[in-house]
């Protein structure tokens, strides 16, 4: 199986961020209230979990 790119990695991470994070983007936007959010603890396992798992298969 070839190896992702960093462009699917970012893609995959994003959109593990969206789904569990509530987060529109993971890109750097140069402001505090679009850079830092309050995140639970939950949700950030779930994202964590999810990008693991993903890594175990690809």
């Amino acid at each position: 199986m070839p190896k992702a790119t960093q462009q699917q990695i970012d893609q995959l991470l994003t959109e593990i961020a969206k789904k569990h994070l509530n987060l529109e983007t993971l890109e750097t936007r140069n402001s505090d209230s679009l850079d830092f959010h309050d995140v639970a603890v939950w949700a950030i396992k779930d994202a964590l979990q999810e990008a693991y798992e993903a890594g175990k298969q690809g």
